[in-house]
């Protein structure tokens, strides 16, 4: 059996962070494992508290795992602050991890930053370039890139622009452009788009979690980048399109739609 790490923060309500990649994991019919950073208050209508584990402790999970049973793959969340993300970065080194998918959690997609200008300058000297691929949502990628990402021809010039800086493989998800609903992944020069499908379906918590980790249980099944990143859009897209509509606010994703389940 293929063995996948998420390393990421909580929600308590299920729909994202450590619980949605265990979730999509076991999904792909793998072994889920998770090192817990941050535990959140939160639920389909918001965060209403996050409290940080400590970098030693988040430092002995890694070590736990890793020296025990080695992952096949390995996801990234919500890394809170530099102290946590700079001990993630050794660990992955030291324990030279493989097929690393990084999802920068620094702005939401209605804009609100989510990590302090230390934290995030760390993310992007130490965390990022040791990953296999990252996955910015439009935000994110024009906090990384220094500008305004409006269409298909901003994504290729952003892609480019954080390629320089952050030398690995790049998806910038383009579910909010304003031509177009389509991904980019940038690698190594090469473009390749991933046709976006617009889903009439305000479900959306927890997307971006649910996407990087399905990435990574792609690259631990064996796919090549490229496949893995279709292969996991198209189980987003089953997710959404099982239509569960659970919560007051934007509900989680049907992460087992294929079992027949709700």
């Amino acid at each position: 059996m293929k063995k996948v790490l998420t390393i990421a923060g909580s929600d308590c309500s299920g729909g994202a962070g450590i619980q949605a990649d265990i979730k999509t994991i076991t999904a792909h019919k793998m072994y889920a494992m998770s090192a817990i950073t941050a535990l959140t208050a939160q639920n389909t209508t918001g965060v209403y508290g996050i409290l940080d584990a400590g970098a030693d402790f988040v430092g002995l999970q890694l070590d736990c795992i890793f020296q025990d049973i080695y992952p096949d793959a390995v996801k990234i969340g919500m890394v809170a602050n530099k102290d946590i993300i700079t001990m993630i970065a050794d660990k992955l080194i030291e324990y030279k991890a493989k097929n690393i998918v990084a999802d920068p959690v620094m702005v939401s997609t209605a804009g609100s930053r989510l990590m302090e200008e230390d934290a995030a300058a760390t993310l992007i000297e130490k965390l990022l370039p040791i990953a296999t691929l990252i996955t910015p949502n439009l935000p994110e990628a024009e906090v990384l890139c220094g500008f305004p990402i409006k269409n298909q021809a901003d994504c290729i010039k952003a892609a480019e622009t954080i390629a320089k800086k952050i030398p690995t493989a790049i998806l910038i998800k383009g579910g909010h452009l304003d031509d177009t609903a389509d991904d980019l992944l940038w690698d190594k020069g090469d473009i390749h788009w991933f046709k976006g499908e617009r889903i009439n379906n305000p479900n959306t918590h927890g997307t971006g979690c649910t996407l990087s980790s399905a990435i990574a249980s792609n690259l631990a099944a064996g796919y090549d980048l490229a496949a893995s990143i279709q292969n996991a859009k198209n189980y987003i897209t089953g997710a959404l399109k099982a239509n569960l509509n659970l919560g007051k606010g934007s509900g989680p994703l049907n992460h087992i739609y294929q079992f027949g389940a709700m």
